[in-house]
């Protein structure tokens, strides 16, 4: 197969992962045909991971591109097959090649527990922890709707570690409403929880080390028992110095996070305007409302709300043309 017909915007089959704490939403409102009667918290978008990762696999799990010359190829056996040509100048994560980004939508129907995420210095320090960081955009929420994000600042670990005790953690971390097109930054470090009612693309480093510090109180169906809380590691993650305030929201094209690993743009189209994307870097595009098609070595894939692109870094004159009503993606930049 030559090379340049390898090209082109690449879409890519989900992984749908049941959580106890999830929903319907991504079918209800994102259109996505989940597996029936059970309640699905992620849907895993763009991942590529090594063996034992994952569910323990003794294969590489990655996700498997849908469409075009590479349908049925993983992505992980694309970046083999294209090299830079798919990544450009991006760096692949040691030692695997592995890509270094992972797309995900969430729902929660129940509050996520109360978790934060190691740094880099931690991850040094304890073999088997791995930095992750994250983004959230809100696509939509239940009025009311709120999420938990860093402590107040009156807060240190010791009077912490006491609230996690007396079941007392919720009212020592931020609580933040939200709202359609809000966007939270969570670098490691940052105690956090997605709250009940909101659905939300996540983009983040590829990482699932999560250590739970309070879970309010629920009880895993499967064992009738409490999830397992990670309460030492947490203490000895969480950022306690003084949270900046949440920057308001704007509206209209504008770069909403800026971070050493990812940086994540926002773009709104009027109906059949066009958009140009940064040429020599992969692009990856999160559909979020409307429709519209991407286009690149003269191929044209079509987009809607809840589906996610990507743009290899080789393909010429990409851009992206709205189709008859406003369209809005995120667009993923990694450094």
């Amino acid at each position: 197969m030559p090379l340049q017909s390898r090209i082109y915007p690449l879409k890519f089959k989900p992984r749908y992962v049941e959580k106890i704490w999830g929903g319907r939403k991504l079918e209800t409102i994102l259109g996505k045909s989940l597996p029936f009667g059970k309640q699905i918290g992620e849907s895993w978008e763009i991942f590529d991971f090594p063996p034992r990762v994952v569910d323990q696999s003794p294969d590489w799990v990655s996700v498997e591109i849908t469409n075009g010359p590479l349908a049925g190829r993983t992505l992980h056996e694309a970046v083999g097959e294209l090299g830079p040509d798919l990544y450009g100048p991006v760096s692949l994560l040691a030692p695997h090649g592995q890509f270094p980004i992972l797309i995900k939508f969430l729902d929660a129907r129940e509050d996520l527990s109360v978790q934060v995420h190691p740094d880099l210095t931690y991850a040094n320090a304890n073999p088997g922890a791995h930095l992750k960081t994250e983004a959230w955009y809100v696509l939509q929420s239940d009025p009311g709707s709120r999420l938990l994000k860093g402590v107040k600042n009156d807060v240190d670990r010791a009077s912490f570690e006491r609230a996690i005790h007396t079941g007392d953690v919720e009212n020592l971390i931020n609580a933040i409403p939200v709202s359609h097109g809000d966007c939270f930054y969570l670098p490691s470090g940052t105690v956090h929880a997605l709250g009940a009612g909101i659905l939300v693309a996540e983009v983040q480093t590829p990482s699932d080390t999560t250590f739970r510090v309070f879970d309010f109180n629920r009880i895993e169906p499967a064992t009738g028992k409490p999830r397992q809380l990670h309460v030492q590691q947490a203490l000895a993650c969480i950022d306690f110095s003084p949270q900046a305030p949440e920057p308001p929201a704007v509206e209209g094209p504008t770069t909403l996070v800026n971070s050493p690993f990812f940086h994540l743009h926002r773009a709104q189209l009027k109906p059949s305007e066009t958009g140009h994307l940064r040429p020599e870097k992969p692009a990856i595009l999160i559909a979020t409302e409307g429709t519209f098609t991407v286009h690149a070595n003269e191929v044209a894939v079509p987009a809607k709300a809840g589906e996610v692109i990507l743009i290899p870094a080789a393909a010429p004159k990409p851009h992206v043309t709205a189709g008859g009503d406003p369209a809005t993606y995120l667009e993923v930049e990694l450094p």
